[in-house]
């Protein structure tokens, strides 16, 4: 008989978490017991789950003795004050949240990209990159791997499913408003976000850059192992529900034309080229990344400017590919080892 594990899901009444819940049933993890958890206010919801109703237990009070897996997706805080203990219960935590990805002693991993990370976890805790450097690094490993990279310029075009349900919300109400003549009354943003770009997710740093732009950085040469990697981000939240675009402008250390790597990301696990050079030819949030489990990579060319450039777009769901399929991935991963 196949192996079953007890999963927990911390934060299941959120997008994530619900996406979780999802593609755990989608891809038939061997779930024996499932608790999906939240906060006391959620306590009592009935989530549905492969054709059955399962009551939402409150995190707080919950006991994690016996858990095999725990899928975090509540927020750093909640995962600073309760990872450990399921860990220090058991289980292996797979943590959405920032609150553990720059700890040396725990791996941060892209299951396509560097999953030998996970032969040592110490701290029984792996983290999940964040959202923007996950698809970038499915897109570029395999070229970091063939020529080395040795700089890049990112401009990330982040739709509002990164900043949560209020965000979602308020694009709607926002677009809503401004096409009934009201006033867009931002609440959620700084500035208004229906038809409108905004250049500034996460906090200033004292640098100028934002911790979102720097996530890119740190994160970027954790997952690759490489700390000669030169990263410039710039992080832009747009008007769209689901689905983040990468513009994405390398210098490798080998030359690689334009063929040579769209050969090479045709054959990599995680990525969908979908590069013709014809109207409509190239992938959009809207078109393909929403709902579904690729990297689509797209508009590669040689960089006209210098010698060792390359050009890509990167578009991927960040809500799956972003955070909830990498943890189920993970978790996979994790438990064929068993």
């Amino acid at each position: 008989m196949m192996k079953t594990f007890t999963v927990a899901v911390v934060g299941a009444t959120g997008a994530v978490g619900q996406t979780m819940l999802a593609i755990l049933q989608e891809r038939r993890f061997p779930i024996g017991t499932l608790h999906v958890l939240a906060s006391e206010r959620s306590a009592g919801e009935q989530i549905e789950f492969d054709g059955r109703k399962i009551t939402v237990q409150d995190l707080a009070g919950f006991d994690p003795s016996g858990v095999d897996f725990a899928l975090f997706s509540a927020g750093g805080s909640i995962s600073k004050e309760y990872a450990p203990r399921f860990a220090a219960a058991g289980a292996i935590v797979i943590d959405n949240s920032s609150a553990f990805r720059m700890e040396a002693d725990v791996p941060l991993v892209v299951s396509e990209v560097n999953p030998e990370a996970l032969d040592s976890i110490p701290r029984g805790i792996v983290a999940n990159p964040n959202c923007s450097t996950m698809q970038m690094l499915v897109a570029l490993a395999p070229i970091h791997r063939a020529v080395g990279i040795s700089r890049i310029n990112v401009a990330t075009y982040q739709s509002v499913s990164g900043a949560g349900r209020s965000a979602l919300e308020e694009l709607g109400r926002q677009t809503a408003n401004i096409l009934s003549f009201k006033d867009p009354d931002p609440k959620r943003f700084p500035v208004q976000i229906a038809f409108n770009l905004i250049p500034h997710i996460d906090d200033f740093l004292d640098n100028g850059y934002t911790k979102e732009e720097m996530k890119l950085v740190w994160e970027t040469r954790k997952i690759l192992g490489d700390e000669r990697i030169q990263v410039n981000p710039t992080a832009v939240r747009v008007p769209v529900f689901y689905g983040h675009s990468e513009a994405v402008h390398v210098e490798t250390r080998a030359k690689i034309t334009a063929a040579e790597a769209r050969a090479l990301l045709e054959k990599s696990p995680g990525v969908s080229v979908v590069d013709d050079r014809v109207p409509g030819g190239y992938p959009t949030p809207v078109t393909h990344a929403s709902g579904t489990d690729a990297v689509y990579v797209g508009r590669i060319r040689e960089d006209i400017s210098c010698d060792n450039g390359l050009n890509l777009w990167v578009v991927s769901d960040n809500i799956r590919k972003g955070a909830a399929l990498n943890a189920v991935q993970i978790a996979e991963l994790l438990a064929a080892k068993r």
